[in-house]
């Protein structure tokens, strides 16, 4: 029971980095999806959609982590790894975006098949990719600072930032 408890402390620990960061720009894309679509009548997401698209990414980079090919170039330069995992964080990303309006077009159409068929018809493409760019910055920026933190090591990277932490009172 107590290895249950850790590893689900050590989970909930773990998701709360990437969840953070995709809260964080998904607002950031709220905000410029909501500039974009101002005066079309379509309607923009709101904080709690937000909430929850940023635990489900959250969470899927974890789910992507564990795959065995994602640490695929351990001795190369950064940048390799950076790449590799933008590149499939931003696959996910836009499969995950694609299927929240899905979603959306689904609930509306009455089944998936239907809802496809409306989504591929009346998507706004152009603002589609518009996010999937600034998604792809975004996710660039978070795996450089992830790979740095994993490489430079965290109590480093908090001093660098922060300053040396202060010494516990005796």
């Amino acid at each position: 029971m107590a290895t249950a408890i850790h590893r689900i402390k050590e989970e909930m620990l773990a998701v709360i980095p990437p969840t953070l960061f995709f809260f964080v720009a998904l607002h950031i894309i709220a905000l410029v999806r909501a500039l974009l679509l101002k005066g079309t009548g379509i309607p923009v997401s709101g904080s709690i959609s937000i909430l929850v698209a940023s635990l489900i990414r959250g969470k899927s980079v974890l789910v992507a982590d564990m795959l065995p090919f994602i640490n695929r170039f351990p001795e190369h330069p950064l940048i390799y790894n950076v790449a590799w995992k933008t590149a499939i964080y931003l696959v996910i990303s836009a499969l995950i975006h694609y299927a929240e309006r899905l979603y959306d077009f689904a609930r509306e159409a009455g089944g998936i098949a239907a809802g496809n068929e409306k989504l591929l018809a009346e998507m706004v493409w152009p603002h589609f990719f518009a996010i999937q760019i600034i998604l792809l910055v975004l996710i660039f920026m978070y795996c450089s600072i992830r790979e740095l933190v994993r490489v430079i090591g965290k109590e480093k990277v908090k001093r660098i930032f922060f300053g040396p932490l202060p010494l516990p009172a005796v």
